[in-house]
């Protein structure tokens, strides 16, 4: 087995320094080419925010350059009017365009005033200058840009991937007149539903121990450092998970009370008014700055939030320069590395490099330099499978149409719907659970969004539907629908659905790259990809969430009862030759964490509480179980 011994915050180091440096960039571009400036900016309840700009040295009242904010909560070091960073914008082709780059310390993060919130409720009615929200910083931040920034040509852009992606959107909202711009790439969402922490009301356990770990910690302020790293001692993160037990025994044995919002998250186990204010999509109305939302068919955090803030600012203000980008990245990838390849999953060609200069800087170029629009597609996606790029005029595409498989007998998916009158059945055991990938690590690993399902597939507590070798290509674009009719022992369980392309048998191995040098090291080693069981996309549903978030609902024991479901959306291509493949099972740990298998408080549960239960997924004339995609003729 391969050790993937990740960082325990993932994409939080990853994408808090911004893209990694170029090779041609660098701390010496930076230095010759732009002047650094640090500002405490005042907002209207008088609270400072620590803001730095870099500005082109050749700027000057015959030479303007339009403004491109980015707002984070990850610290905009290194500090000081000296130190420059090494790379700036969202990528060197940016960087060497000209902008004047602006970067921001959110309000109570690292060197900035006030309170900090996680993702601040929206405050649509505000009746003094002491209620504020993200949309009033944006805007009050760049009113003081405009104002005491020189040589700017009254143009703003902003931008920001993940969490500052979060403010980018934020920033769309009672918009500024200046800002005409705006690219959330991998922004926040929806807590609860489908980004980060949660999914389905499912609780994302390592991602969401693992970040407030870290980034939760209380820090004195004002601070330039990031504070000590969490050591869990171990670099099995399905071993330190079952040793974790229920969940209150991260803050009684890790947290100690010290990590405000996991206390706050761990008080509403579901979807109440505390994530409901923290749902950006209702207030994504009215957009008047063009829009390109970004995201990564392989995000294994906020894929979920790309495809909702572009779908809401689609349906909610029709006539909005709205557009969409969707490659085959992981959380943030198009700004860091070459987007070739995730895992063992190979897309013929680098294609970040593409989406920079082709798409992102063109956007910014057109709409903040030339002052018009880029003329870019409604829709930039990268179909996977047949690995290629293309331009559609809306997303999900209007020509798809709906196909089933349904799950049949003898492991067997068709497009028939079931005649007989039966089910299969497996027993879910939380102390044994499914892993979520074969691989070693402390944390959720951006592959297994692409990872071999070979090893679940030999599992009796997993169940795998396989149809008949494709004779022709099969494209699918778009949400997967699912419906499942079951039964449990217990009176609540999970039930995960994957969707997997199967490789043939003669599918070449993959080699890794050649070591260059006088040394190559150890031999390479191939990996079989003949038979390869390439997940294409899997979602957890809480089950006592099937009818509401709000209001939990137990099963009936042995009692049949539908669970039904959207997947995020996909884009992908089962080549002729392959098949499809749906697994159904009821753990995935630690990816997501334990369900007792009784109606509780997962979050408040004892060891007691967790219990074995025996599933059964009907598939049954009148309770027919299918995963539906939309297939693109």
């Amino acid at each position: 087995m391969r050790d993937r011994r990740r960082g325990w915050v993932g994409a939080f180091f990853l994408l808090a320094a911004g893209p990694r440096p170029a090779s041609a960039q660098g701390l010496e571009y930076v230095r010759a080419y732009y002047t650094k400036y640090e500002f405490q900016m005042p907002m209207r309840d008088d609270k400072k925010l620590f803001t730095v700009v870099y500005v082109p040295k050749d700027a000057s009242a015959s030479k303007t350059y339009p403004i491109l904010l980015n707002r984070t909560p990850y610290g905009v070091g290194p500090y000081g009017s000296d130190n420059y960073k090494t790379t700036l914008g969202p990528s060197e082709a940016a960087c060497r365009e000209g902008f004047v780059f602006a970067y921001q310390d959110v309000r109570g993060r690292f060197m900035s005033e006030g309170e900090f919130l996680d993702v601040r409720p929206y405050l649509p009615v505000k009746s003094s200058r002491r209620e504020i929200d993200e949309t009033t910083d944006s805007y009050d931040t760049i009113e003081w840009l405009l104002k005491k920034v020189r040589h700017h040509n009254g143009r703003v852009g902003v931008w920001g991937i993940s969490y500052p992606g979060f403010y980018a959107a934020m920033a769309t909202i009672d918009a500024h007149p200046a800002l005409v711009a705006a690219s959330p790439q991998a922004p926040i969402a929806d807590w609860f539903i489908g980004d980060d922490f949660h999914h389905n009301g499912a609780l994302f356990l390592p991602h969401a121990f693992n970040f407030y770990a870290n980034f939760g910690r209380p820090r004195p302020k004002p601070v330039k450092e990031r504070g000590p790293q969490f050591d869990p001692g171990t670099g099995d993160g399905y071993r330190f998970f079952q040793d974790l037990g229920p969940l209150a025994n991260a803050d009684r044995r890790y947290f100690k009370g010290d990590i405000a919002f996991w206390k706050e998250a761990m008080a509403h186990e579901t979807y109440d008014d505390f994530w409901k204010a923290r749902n950006l999509r209702p207030h994504l109305k009215g957009i008047k700055p063009a829009v390109l939302t970004v995201g990564g068919w392989f995000d294994a955090e906020d894929l979920f939030g790309a495809l909702e803030v572009y779908k809401t600012i689609e349906k909610s203000t029709p006539a909005a320069s709205n557009r969409l980008v969707m490659g085959p990245w992981f959380h943030g990838g198009w700004a860091r590395g070459d987007g070739a390849k995730l895992g063992k999953v190979h897309f013929d060609a680098p294609t970040s490099q593409f989406y920079q200069a082709e798409v992102e800087l063109r956007f910014f170029k057109g709409l903040l330099k030339d002052g018009k629009d880029p003329g870019l597609p409604e829709a930039t996606v990268f179909e996977t499978g047949r690995n290629q790029w293309r331009s559609l005029d809306a997303w999900p595409p209007r020509t798809t149409k709906p196909l089933a498989f349904y799950l049949g007998a003898g492991g067997v998916l068709s497009n028939e719907e079931p005649r007989d009158d039966a089910f299969d059945e497996y027993v879910s055991d939380p102390r044994k659970p499914v892993p979520f990938t074969e691989d070693v690590s402390i944390g959720m690993t951006r592959e297994y969004m692409t990872d071999d399902q070979r090893f679940a597939s030999r599992r009796p507590d997993v169940l795998a539907y396989e149809g008949e070798v494709l004779d022709e290509d099969l494209t699918i674009a778009g949400p997967i629908e699912v419906s499942l009719f079951v039964s449990t022992t217990g009176t609540d369980s999970d039930f995960i659905v994957k969707l997997i392309d199967v490789y043939p048998n003669d599918a070449p191995d993959e080699k890794p790259e050649e070591t260059e040098g006088p040394d190559p090291g150890p031999k390479p080693v191939y990996t079989r990809m003949g038979g390869y069981q390439q997940l294409v996309r899997g979602e957890p549903m809480r089950g006592k969430f099937r009818t509401s978030f709000e209001k939990p609902e137990p099963f009936e024991p042995g009692v049949p009862a539908r669970v039904a479901f959207s997947m995020p959306d996909v884009f992908h291509t089962f080549k002729r030759g392959h098949r499809v493949m749906v697994q159904v099972q009821s753990t995935w740990f630690p990816l997501v964490n334990l369900n007792p298998q009784k109606l509780t408080n997962i979050y408040a549960a004892t060891e007691a509480d967790f219990q074995r239960a025996t599933q059964r997924v009907y598939r049954a004339k009148d309770k027919a179980s299918a995963v539906t995609v939309h297939v693109l003729p």
